[in-house]
């Protein structure tokens, strides 16, 4: 049983809720722990086709880190707290072979903005904000977010942003390539079941493979196409590929099976 995250299973789609609206679902060891085990869980479970990742209460998806757990941290100590966690949850999410989608429902700073980062894709509700207000603590994002959040909104907007440490509304988020919907916070959940259920029709391996063959790309490495090029043969070799090509020429909807 979990103590700071919610979890439901409806249709394939695990809902991970950070459960700590008192501290506005602010990230501590004992959430890193818990959702590195979701992530597992999502991962190994053949009933599972995807996870959204959202935060409980009107105000905060995740509102950054417990600042609470630094004090007393030395440089290797701090260091080690960042390479834990990216290994146990963020790097781990952003590999995650099936989809995972963050609902940002309010604050997404610091951490929160990097957990949402870290997922394949996100949507936010028009109250959202966000932002990596780590400069105002002495410190630069220590789960990804200087990689990620270039990747995402290009080298210009995320220095100024990173260096500013401001906040960052939905309409920006939006319009910067940081969310790709943005919508009023009462239609979130559905919106984004919506779009995961859409992609849970597709094929399994299909869908893993551009997870993996995309983070190549975001990474800019010389071996992308070369990549594609093989898991493109592959995958023709897979059951799902005939029975795509079969509903195709057939003009029905196709029925895939993961195989």
């Amino acid at each position: 049983m979990y103590q700071t995250i919610l979890t439901s299973l409806n249709n394939r789609i695990l809902t991970i809720t950070i459960n700590r609206p008192d501290k506005l679902n602010a990230l501590n060891k004992t959430v890193i722990s818990e959702l590195s085990e979701a992530i597992d869980e999502l991962i190994s479970n053949k009933l599972i086709g995807a996870a959204i990742i959202t935060g409980a209460g009107p105000k905060s998806f995740v509102a950054g880190a417990d600042i609470s757990e630094f004090a007393g941290l030395d440089g290797k100590a701090g260091e080690a707290l960042a390479l834990r966690g990216q290994a146990a949850v963020f790097s781990k999410i952003e590999n995650c072979p099936k989809p995972v989608v963050a609902a940002i429902n309010g604050f997404a700073l610091g951490g929160g903005c990097e957990l949402a980062m870290a997922c394949h894709f996100r949507l936010a509700a028009d109250t959202a904000r966000f932002g990596q207000p780590e400069v105002n603590l002495g410190l630069v994002p220590g789960y990804g977010g200087t990689q990620r959040l270039t990747q995402l909104v290009g080298k210009g907007r995320a220095m100024e942003w990173m260096m500013t440490g401001g906040l960052i509304d939905a309409a920006t988020a939006l319009q910067s390539g940081l969310v790709n919907h943005v919508v009023p916070a009462a239609d979130l959940m559905t919106k984004t079941t919506e779009i995961v259920s859409t992609i849970l029709t597709k094929a399994p391996r299909a869908i893993s493979e551009v997870i993996r063959l995309t983070n190549l790309a975001a990474l800019g490495d010389p071996n992308g196409l070369a990549a594609e090029a093989q898991a493109f043969g592959a995958l023709f070799d897979t059951a799902d590929a005939k029975e795509g090509a079969a509903a195709f020429l057939e003009k029905r909807k196709p029925a895939f099976k993961g195989e």
